[in-house]
Order: structure tokens, then sequence, then C-alpha cells
């Protein structure tokens, strides 16, 4: 898919990962008038993505672009701060339907800028680099001078593996923009709670070797040691096979797939292919009919929303585990 090609991913993480923030002490949710603003931590400035913004006050009217934004946003209570989303991978949480039922779809994909504008935005937060695509008219910069501020999902700008606590960090910094600093913190400790009781079920056992098929052909997309979806694995019971990989999406060759043995196959469901459409060209392929995974069948199965930077993850890794090692999960 466009949004996540090699060269939007190689581009993105030349980008410094820049999770610094300066700002006054802050209390509860801003009220705006000014001297309840700065006691609740405004003007607040933030370094994201090699990007510095200084915000006066929470950004009242904003558009997401990518599905795993969006469900922050969803998440941290700010639905009545959004007039407008786009590009979703499939669909959003079932707790999360009326609210986003409330909020206009202003383009099945990305918006073109001149609908961007049309919503009357003060900021735009997008989830990989390809949102803020400057040859679509939609850079950072362009915005910039259009009066509206931006945010990139950090897993984006990463030089290095993105951990959970990237995650963490990225609530964080979404809650302190939005002056619901509480809320993320809530968040971010019940996450913290979730993955600690997974890695409990799975102390001691054998990581299993586990390749990732996202889409392809001719060569396999797959997931690399950058992403969320790389430290996902780890916490569900994992290795990735291809963890050497430099980014967090990228294309692998069929004869490393191979070679490298995986014993389980991690299938992203989304878009217009089928998991049963992707199986069956795994399973039907002669070159891969050593495989151990392909021998035994052994397949798990995630929405592609699962394994990006959000706030499924916690709950993805989990289940991830369940199929992974199911004896365990399930004692």
């Amino acid at each position: 898919m466009s949004r996540r090609t090699p060269a939007l991913i190689a581009a993105a993480v030349l980008l410094p990962l820049a999770l610094t923030a300066c700002s006054t002490p802050q209390g509860d949710e801003p009220t705006g008038n000014k001297a309840a603003a700065k006691s609740d931590g405004f003007p607040y400035t933030v370094t994201n993505c090699g990007v510095t913004t200084t915000l006066k006050a929470p950004p009242k009217r904003v558009v997401t672009m990518n599905q795993h934004v969006t469900e922050i946003m969803l998440e941290l209570g700010l639905t009545k701060s959004l007039v407008g989303t786009a590009y979703l991978d499939d669909k959003v949480l079932p707790k999360y339907e009326k609210d986003y039922a409330s909020v206009p779809v202003i383009a099945k994909e990305y918006p073109s800028y001149e609908q961007v504008l049309a919503t009357n935005p003060d900021f735009v937060y997008g989830g990989y680099a390809s949102a803020f695509a400057a040859g679509d008219g939609r850079g950072r910069e362009a915005l910039k001078k259009s009066g509206i501020e931006t945010r990139l999902n950090t897993e984006s700008c990463a030089k290095a593996d993105t951990p959970m606590e990237t995650l963490y960090e990225e609530v964080r910094e979404v809650g302190r923009t939005f002056g619901v600093t509480d809320r993320a913190e809530a968040w971010i400790k019940q996450a913290e709670a979730d993955n600690a009781a997974t890695a409990k079920k799975l102390k001691d056992l054998k990581a299993l070797p586990v390749f990732v098929y996202d889409s392809g052909d001719k060569t396999a997309f797959t997931a690399g040691g950058k992403g969320i979806g790389n430290e996902l694995i780890k916490r569900a019971g994992g290795t990735n096979v291809f963890a050497d990989l430099d980014k967090s999406f990228g294309d692998a060759s069929w004869e490393n797939v191979v070679a490298r043995k995986p014993e389980a196959i991690v299938i992203y469901d989304y878009g217009s292919t089928t998991v049963e459409q992707k199986k069956k060209r795994l399973l039907t392929d002669p070159a891969l009919a050593d495989v151990p995974a392909i021998k035994n069948k052994r397949f798990a199965v995630m929405p592609l929303s699962d394994a990006v930077l959000g706030v499924r993850v916690p709950a993805a890794v989990e289940k991830l585990a369940a199929q992974l090692h199911p004896a365990a999960t399930t004692s």
C-alpha cells in the first residue's frame, strides 16, 4: 500500500526522533482562559520528527489521517476535537464505532490539500510519513504556512527499534498536546499492566521464529526490525526472522524466507486481498514447501491496525501470544 512503501519509510527514518518536551507544570484540562491555560501546561513546546511546535492552547479543530492515530484520539476522549478523518485500513474497534460515526470522513484514502483546508483545521495528525507527502501538497511546512500545526506518529521517524516506551511517549505527548494528560497517563498505566500480565504468562517459553506476511508476490513485503510490529512479536513470544531489516516494513526475497525457516507465519489482514487468499498463495508456492510453518500450516492473523504504533498494541500482544502459544496463554 502506498503509504507504507519502502521509499516513504526510508525517507521517514532519516528524520531525527526527538521526543523532547518543555512546558510549565500542568494540572487539569484547559478551560480556555490564559491563566488556566498556563497552569495546565500551556504554552507547550514539543519537537516531533524534526518539527518543533509551540501550542498556546489545545487544538480545537483536528484532522486525522490513518487509522491508528484516529483511534488514539478516540481513546483519549477527543472526539469533539475532530472535524475530519481519513484512511482506514479496517473497521475501527467496536468501542469507537459511535464516536467515529460522528466525525466527517473527508476522504476514503488521503485527502487533497484543498480537502484538508475545507475543514478549517488548526491541527493535522498523521500516522504514516506519506500523510504529509510534500508532492501531494500536504507537507508539514505547507500546512504550517496555512496556519495549521501538525504531528506525525513517531513510528514514522524512529531511527532505532521502536519499543513499547515509544508508544507510551506517543500517547503521553498527544495527551499533553490536547490538555488531557490524566487520560493519557491512565491509559499508559493500564497498558503497562496488560503487557506485564502477558509477559508473566510467557515467562521461560522458547521464542518461536516468526515470518510476517503483509503482501507481495515476487518478493515478500514484511515487518522489519524497527517498527512496533517487531516489538509486538517479541512480546508475544516470537522472534521476527527479519528483525535485521533496517526499517519498519520492507521487502524480503522468498529465498531468504526459506533459509530462515520460520515456524509460524503472521498474516496482516487488510485491504482487498483476504487472509484466505494470502494463505493459498503461501501454501501453493512449491518454493516454500519445506518451510516449517508451511508444512505444519501454522498461521496467526492480525489486523494491520494492530501492528502499528497505536492504542491497540497491548491487546494485540495478548492476542498474538494466544495464537503463537495457546497452551501457555489459556492455562
